[in-house]
């Protein structure tokens, strides 16, 4: 098929109960980097399914908005 890829993709994974013990016993969130580098999708799994797609820079920004919460 004519402009068809197959590539495997970076992701990392970790259950979610090792730092939340409030959280379901198969909790879980996964992040798996794009394919052209620019950015991940988030995939976490506790009462139910959630996923996120943001770019490296949105991910910037989130994070320098996080430590302002924490000041």
């Amino acid at each position: 098929m004519e402009g068809l890829e197959k590539y495997k993709r970076k992701a990392v994974f970790c259950n979610l109960k090792e730092f939340d013990f409030s959280c379901k016993e198969h909790s879980y969130i996964e992040i798996t980097e794009w394919k052209n580098g620019e950015g991940i999708d988030i995939n976490a799994y506790n009462y139910s399914d959630r996923a996120i797609s943001i770019s490296y820079g949105e991910f910037k920004l989130i994070k320098k908005l996080v430590k302002q919460l924490d000041k």
